[in-house]
């Protein structure tokens, strides 16, 4: 590889880490204020907005991951997995009614579990595409 195919690599999967990380965090602040809704109600409006944020995170680290998979070769498996947990925010947020909390608080563990595998993974990338 070239100097500047490297450092493109490197800056992309950067890019990744840091919206896994951020992924990850804006998750653990949607279970806070979740938590937070019961049993005497809670920010609501709270809960709904970390949930754009989420979308948008979470969509920035799938634009990440195709674009590591297209241009520098990562696993398909990891671009999968990342467009599998953006695609499960929108599921939740479709199912975030009180009506449907039986589906929804399943659902949060998968994406949570999801966003950690992802999160390990693109640690774990390091030097591996150099």
């Amino acid at each position: 590889m070239t100097t500047r195919t490297v450092t493109s690599s490197t800056t992309v999967v950067r890019a990744l880490q840091v919206s896994a990380v951020l992924t990850v965090v804006s998750l653990a602040f949607q279970f806070v204020t979740a938590g937070q809704l019961f049993p005497q109600g809670g920010p609501e409006q709270l809960h709904a907005g970390g949930a754009v944020v989420l979308h948008v995170l979470s969509g920035l680290t799938a634009i990440a991951a195709v674009q590591l998979r297209r241009r520098h070769g990562a696993p398909d498996g990891l671009a999968v997995l990342v467009v599998v947990v953006f695609v499960a925010t929108f599921v939740q947020a479709a199912t975030g009614g009180r009506s449907t909390l039986w589906l929804h608080v399943p659902g949060a563990m998968v994406l949570t579990a999801g966003a950690a595998w992802m999160l390990v993974w693109s640690l774990s990338l390091g030097r591996s595409l150099d």
